[in-house]
């Protein structure tokens, strides 16, 4: 009988040091999980915040916002979102006091690149060459594809479609880019624009995005 009793301590002091491993495992792993950082929710660590909050957001650009850049005042007049993947970019016609049009592109590459581009003649030239000359500068190829978008605003495109396009990097902050709506190329010489050049008025309703 003393046996027997000494036997069945011995089985309930082991299933209740079992019992205590596994209450400690769940413990530190739930510990674990509450001590996870933020950025695994999906939110960038080094997004520049500050920038944002001083001068304007540019994800968040949409017809009706005024775009200062390099002191020069724009109208947003229309946008175009594009997808091509899990891709995606943006580009903004902008209109300033005397009628001049620009565009300025937005995209993540991972670091935000803002980019203002003025259309030029693309007689002669042919995109998805290894190089082009152009204005007295050379352009390297850098990447080619076709993108779904949807066009806000006036833009003078459909409300949705396809385009195509080739894109140049050329030395410093020069850019090229051919761009096809349609069945004719249009091309824009681009320049990359640093954060600090771009200030943005939102004049819509806070929190919509176009």
């Amino acid at each position: 009988m003393n046996g027997s009793v000494a036997y069945l301590l011995t089985a309930a002091g082991c299933l209740v040091a079992v019992a205590g491993v596994v209450i400690a495992i769940v413990a530190l792993q739930k510990s674990k999980q509450k001590q996870k950082p933020a950025q695994w929710a999906g939110a960038d660590p080094f997004r520049d915040r500050d920038s944002d909050a001083l001068r304007g957001d540019p994800r968040r650009l949409r017809p009706g916002d005024v775009v200062e850049v390099r002191g020069v005042s724009y109208s947003v007049r229309g946008s175009i979102h594009l997808v091509e993947g899990s891709w995606s970019w943006a580009e903004h016609l902008l209109d300033d006091a005397q009628g001049v049009k620009r565009w300025v592109s937005v995209e993540e590459d991972p670091d935000l690149e803002l980019v203002l581009w003025a259309a030029v003649p693309a007689e002669g030239i042919t995109p998805g060459a290894p190089t082009i000359d152009f204005g007295g500068v050379r352009y390297t190829w850098e990447e080619t594809g076709q993108a779904r978008f949807t066009a806000v605003g006036s833009t003078g495109l459909d409300p949705n479609g396809t385009m195509r396009y080739h894109d140049y990097r050329g030395p410093g902050p020069a850019r090229l880019s051919f761009e096809a709506y349609g069945a004719a190329w249009e091309a824009a010489q681009g320049e990359l624009l640093h954060r600090g050049e771009v200030m943005i008025y939102p004049q819509g309703e806070p929190g919509k995005v176009g």
